[in-house]
This record gives C-alpha cells, sequence and structure tokens, in this order.
C-alpha cells in the first residue's frame, strides 16, 4: 500500500503551541547580534550574522589571530576513528564567552583570545563530535551546557564547567538511542535525535548491547527529555509499529525487527513562534535492498513536523518513496519567509543527498513552488519492488548533477588529453547504464554494465544543510557530484538462519575516473571522467526558485594551471553574513574560503594542512571586534595528524572599524 500522495503531504490536525522565543540573558551592553548561540546560529537554521565589521570590501584583509588546539598539550586523544573526533565540531558563543567541544573534553574559552576559562573533563567516552548546546538560566537552575556522550546527555553549569548535579542523575541522563549531534533546547525542553546504526541496519549496532535473537530491536526514535530534570517527555515512532500512524506503509509488517529511519541529523531546526521541531528522517535500511520491506516505509526519506509540547505529528513530506540509494536524509531544513502577493509565507528549505532541494510551507508542508510525481525507471533485482513515481520539485532545479549521457564525458578542453581520451575509452568500454534520476542498480548478470547513478552515497548535499540570507532572500548550499558504479548481487552470507543480512547486496563496479599524469609522465592520480564542476557552491532565490548564481567550489592541483577551477570534493556548510560575505570551508583542498554573498565571486581565500570540515562561525567578542572562527582538523590524505585546532580570523586592528 503506497503513502498518500497528492499533494504527497498528509496533514494530521492539531493544537499549535503558541510559544514566545526563548531569550538568551545578555551582558549589560552587549547585544545578542554579537553572539553565535546554537550550532546554525539560530534554531531556524538561518546560519545568517548581522555582524557586518567583516565586508566584502576587507574580508581580503583577513589574519589569524589565535588558535585553540583540540589536542591537550600534554597528551593526544584516540577517538573510534580520525571522522568522529573533531573535525565536525563546531563552536557556539554566548554572552561573550565561546564553548567547544573538544574530544574528552568540554572548554570554556575567551573568545578574542582563545584563554581557557573552565575545563571539563570526561573520565570515559568523548564529547559529543557536532558541538555543545547552551540553556539559560531559570528559576530552578543556573545557566547550563549540554551535551551528549556515549548513551546519556551531560549539563554543566555554563559559568563554572562543573556538572549541575540537579539535572538527571549527578549532572546527567540517560537515554535509550545515543545522539552524537547537537540538542536542541526549546524553552524548557531538550530535543535529540537518534544515531542507530547495525549490519544491514535491521537490528541495532552490536556495541550498543542491545538484545538479539527473537527479541524486537530497540527503536531509533527521536526524543524529548525535560530540560530541567533530563526526564523522558515523548518519543516519535519514525518508524512506526503497529497501531501507529504510517505502519501500513510496510507491507508484511515489515517494520518488525528492525531498526533504521533514524534521526541523525547534527542538529534540529525549530519554529520558535508555533513550538514545531523538524526532523529529516533517514532510510529504512540495508541501504540498496528492499525486498523484504515492501510499501514506501514511512516515514523513511521524510521531512516531519512535531508538535514539542505533545509529541504529535503535524504533517509529513517523504521526498523519497521507497528509498534504494543510500539517500538517507542527512541534514535539517533551514527556516524562512517568503513574501508572495503581498503575503508572507512561513517555509523551509529540505536538502539531501539526492541533489533536490524541496521549499514547503512549514506550516502546512505544502509545497511552495510545486511538486509533480513523474515516472522514474525500474530495475531488476529479483523480488525487488520499485515505486513507479518520485516526488520532483517544479523548482528549484538540481543542485548537482542527476543524471550522465555521453555529452557529459569530460574533453581535452576540461583536464588533459590522456585523461580525456581514458575517460572516452572508459565509457565506450564499460557501457555505464544510466536513466537519469533515481536510476537503479541492476541485477548482476553476464553482459549487463553497471550502474553509474547520480549522485552516489556522498552526496549531493550531505550533512552540510543550507545557509539563507533573509536581506537577499538567498538560500545557500554546497553540493559535489560524486556517483557510484555497481550492481546489486546475491548476498553469500544470506540465510534462514543468518540474522542481520538481506538477500542482495550491492557489488561496486569500476569508478568513472581516469588517471592523471604530470609533465615526466608521472602518474598523480585519478580524477572523474565527467565535466566539471564536480562540486559547487550555489545560491538560490527562494521567492521563486531559480538558481541566483552558482560556482566551482575548490580547486584540484593535480591539473594542469589555468584548469585547477573545477570544484573539490566536500562536506561541511556555509554561513552568511550581513557584510555581505558566504563563508565555507567543506573542501578536501585543505582551503577555506569566503564569497560575495550577491554575486559568488570569491574574495578570500587560506590554505592549511588540514582540510576545514565542520560548520565555521562569525561573532564579535567583547572588544568589539568581529571574528571568525574554523575548524581545521579533517586531515588530508597522508598528514600527520596532532595539530587539530581552531583557528580564528579577524582584520588587522588597524583596519577595523569604529
Amino acid at each position: 500500500m503506497r503513502a498518500r500522495r497528492a499533494p504527497a503531504v498528509t496533514w494530521v490536525p492539531m493544537a499549535i503551541l503558541m510559544a514566545s522565543a526563548p531569550v538568551l540573558a545578555q551582558e549589560a551592553g552587549r547585544s545578542a547580534a554579537a553572539d553565535w548561540p546554537t550550532y546554525n546560529r539560530d534554531l531556524a537554521g538561518t546560519r545568517y550574522s548581522p555582524l557586518d565589521q567583516i565586508d566584502t570590501t576587507n574580508v581580503a584583509s583577513l589574519e589569524e589571530v589565535w588558535s585553540y588546539r583540540f589536542h591537550p598539550d600534554d597528551g593526544f586523544i584516540e577517538g573510534p576513528s580520525p571522522a568522529e573526533l573533531f573535525q565536525q565540531v563546531t563552536p557556539i558563543v554566548v554572552d561573550g564567552v565561546m564553548y567547544l567541544a573538544s574530544g574528552n573534553r568540554v572548554v570554556a574559552l575567551r573568545p578574542e583570545t582563545g584563554e581557557e576559562i573552565w575545563r571539563h573533563e570526561l573520565s570515559e567516552g568523548l564529547a559529543s563530535f557536532r558541538g555543545v548546546a547552551y540553556g539559560p538560566a531559570t528559576d530552578a537552575h543556573e545557566a547550563r551546557i549540554y551535551f551528549t556522550s556515549l548513551s546519556k546527555v551531560i549539563a554543566l553549569n555554563a559559568a563554572t564547567g562543573e556538572r549541575d548535579l540537579t539535572f538527571g542523575d549527578g549532572g546527567e541522563a540517560a537515554v535509550r538511542i545515543p545522539y552524537t549531534g547537537v540538542p536542541v533546547v526549546y524553552d524548557d525542553t531538550l530535543i535529540l535525535g537518534s544515531s542507530a546504526f547495525g549490519p544491514g541496519q535491521r537490528h541495532i549496532a552490536p556495541h550498543l548491547n542491545q538484545p538479539r535473537g527473537g527479541g524486537e530491536p530497540t527503536r531509533a526514535w527521536p526524543r524529548a527529555l525535560d530540560a530541567t530534570t533530563g526526564a523522558l517527555r515523548w518519543e516519535f515512532p519514525t518508524l512506526p509499529t503497529e497501531s501507529d500512524f504510517g505502519s501500513e506503509t510496510w507491507g508484511n509488517q515489515s517494520w518488525r525487527n528492525r531498526i533504521g529511519n533514524n534521526v541523525w541529523a547534527f542538529t534540529l531546526t525549530v519554529d520558535e513562534e508555533r513550538g514545531l521541531v523538524y526532523m529529516p528522517v533517514s532510510s529504512p535500511g540495508s541501504n540498496f535492498y528492499g525486498g523484504d520491506r515492501p510499501g514506501d516505509n514511512l516515514f523513511a526519506n521524510s521531512t516531519i513536523a512535531i508538535d514539542i509540547r505533545s509529541g504529535e505529528l503535524a504533517w509529513y513530506f517523504q521526498n523519497i518513496h521507497r528509498e534504494l540509494w543510500d539517500y538517507n536524509l542527512p541534514p535539517s531544513p533551514g527556516l524562512l519567509d517568503i513574501e508572495r502577493d503581498g503575503e508572507v509565507i512561513p517555509a523551509l528549505a529540505q536538502v539531501g543527498k539526492s541533489g533536490w532541494m524541496f521549499i514547503l510551507n512549514r506550516v502546512t508542508g505544502e509545497p511552495v513552488h510545486g511538486v509533480e510525481e513523474r515516472p522514474v525507471p525500474a530495475g531488476d533485482v529479483p523480488g525487488e519492488q520499485y515505486s513507479p513515481t518520485q516526488p520532483f520539485p517544479l523548482a528549484p532545479p538540481p543542485v548537482s548533477r542527476v543524471s550522465i549521457g555521453p555529452d557529459d564525458v569530460v574533453t581535452a578542453d576540461d583536464t588533459t588529453p590522456e585523461h580525456a581520451a581514458a575517460c572516452r575509452e572508459l565509457w565506450d568500454t564499460v557501457g555505464y547504464y544510466n536513466d537519469g534520476p533515481y536510476t537503479p542498480i541492476r541485477y548482476r548478470q553476464e553482459g549487463t554494465p553497471p550502474s553509474l547513478v547520480f549522485p552516489g552515497t556522498g552526496g549531493g548535499v550531505n550533512w552540510n544543510g543550507t545557509a539563507y540570507d533573509p536581506e537577499l532572500g538567498y538560500i545557500f548550499v554546497n553540493s559535489k557530484d560524486q556517483p557510484i558504479s555497481g550492481w546489486m548481487t546475491e548476498n553469500e552470507l544470506y540465510g534462514p538462519d543468518v540474522e542481520d543480512q538481506v538477500a542482495f547486496v550491492r557489488e561496486a563496479g569500476p569508478p568513472f575516473e581516469a588517471p592523471i599524469f604530470g609533465a615526466d609522465g608521472e602518474r598523480l592520480g585519478a580524477l572523474p571522467c565527467f565535466k566539471p564542476p564536480w562540486a559547487r557552491l550555489v545560491a538560490v532565490e527562494a521567492a521563486t526558485g531559480e538558481i541566483a548564481w552558482e560556482v566551482p567550489l575548490g580547486i584540484d592541483e593535480l591539473l594542469p594551471e589555468g584548469k585547477q577551477r573545477v570544484g573539490s570534493r566536500n562536506v561541511g556548510g556555509p554561513i552568511v553574513t550581513a557584510g555581505g560575505l558566504v563563508f565555507i570551508g567543506a573542501t578536501v583542498d585543505r582551503r577555506f574560503r569566503a564569497f560575495h554573498s550577491r554575486t559568488g565571486e570569491e574574495l578570500w581565500t587560506a590554505a592549511f594542512e588540514y582540510n576545514v570540515e565542520a560548520v565555521p562561525i562569525t561573532y564579535a567578542g567583547n572588544d568589539g571586534r568581529q571574528y571568525v572562527a574554523a575548524n581545521v582538523s579533517a586531515p588530508a590524505t597522508g598528514e600527520p595528524r596532532g595539530n587539530e585546532r581552531l583557528v580564528v580570523f579577524a582584520l588587522p586592528q588597524d583596519d577595523q572599524v569604529p
């Protein structure tokens, strides 16, 4: 049974809570505009700062003024993997104090110098590798810093760094499902996503020590806690069970014995006026095979709006029906307002790995610029079912490549004659299969060419999400064109007595890339075989859905001079300022950049020994100086680790605006 499709959204009547926006206590003389108080600066997820001391005329003068090393001076912090330690941490600044997660520590810093005010060290585990949240003082407790670690939420006194023992049990509250992101603090509520993964995503990950062998898995549902006490208030069944709305979209009761449909976004967004939280729900599990789960599998790959007080569903919009591409929906939507015919439409922009941007009315879930169900190609995997249609926004156009044909193969003018010739031979010899957006991964039989799917599992748009400038009305997003190649084949591990396996798995095929050689004939590496740019920074005009501008994001130094501006694989998001600037790292070329927000012109670049993967921030110090901070800590291939750090920039003192 299919989910309700026309107009691809369901409205569930409810009473909307009219809540006042929480107010952060400010030091005398310090404006709220000076701070960056949440992961995305505001709960709407705009990543917009009203600061304009640094602008298009002086940004080229930015210089490094201080840095903070994530590793302590007397040691080296080990983590589960290099990608899960510091690389995605974004600091916050509240009331003139910076708060930062730093491996096994959380620290408070003076934002003008990086001097430590306090340090809280964990006796076990690590602090979230995304960041921390600030909760203002109430009648029940002092101002707090909240963060996740292992399967718990910890609360610290924001002034001292000591555990707030009035929260949970000794300053920590246990949660059923871990969450590696940043909690949302709204009024007296903490809202958390759910980071749960396992083999095939059918059961919970073994390291979480959940029961196996016939028992129901622990559901990876997002939830809300009482911000004062840490007590659970509600959970929302993103993977509905028998009595829940949406269970009919799981044929043969296939919601049983599986996880998936978790909400692993780095943080969530909130409509403060209406008391709604917006959650992007991930894939239903097993990333490329769904023969064991007939139907559209709500709420997989959906944007859902939840009433924060009641935990009830307000509406949902399914971005992808019956997901088979690992297009799990990573980023929370950004909220914005659109003026049309003298009225203001409260809207949101949801992006994801599929490369499409859905601009929806955030009160009703209705598409603002229209969405239509279009036929998509079917595959041939035995026992698999394929959705005959997928929702396509009428605007904007895709922000990344979603198809490929023979005219899209690189030429000598794009790269080099040798690379282009090798790419053309690869295309002609392999005979990749692509049938446009949502190309299925076909069953491998003798003579079956591999599917070449755009985008691949790395995006499109990954977890980085969007930034929004309310003055320009532009939505900014970065994306990359990174396909996957391969077939579906029988899973040799699958059998009637085997848990956590599915009947078919993806087998990787030949990547659509070819070697690139230097002038001396030395092999330098491999580059994509489709026309650049391979990554872009895009500005979308929210009111019309039109592309205002797009530019290549990043360079590739394997190419000859004059051809390097082709875009670089990237992960990490943009911010935007009233000074007319978009700041972004993200690229694997180890650079941090500023672009003109109105035109896309690149105005400033800083190069580092590591990549700048996390979302940057900007803030004003207590000295009135505007700063920009970037996390330089995603090691480039082959680079030694140990000097991962937060780097902070400002204009030279002589360039400061009085």
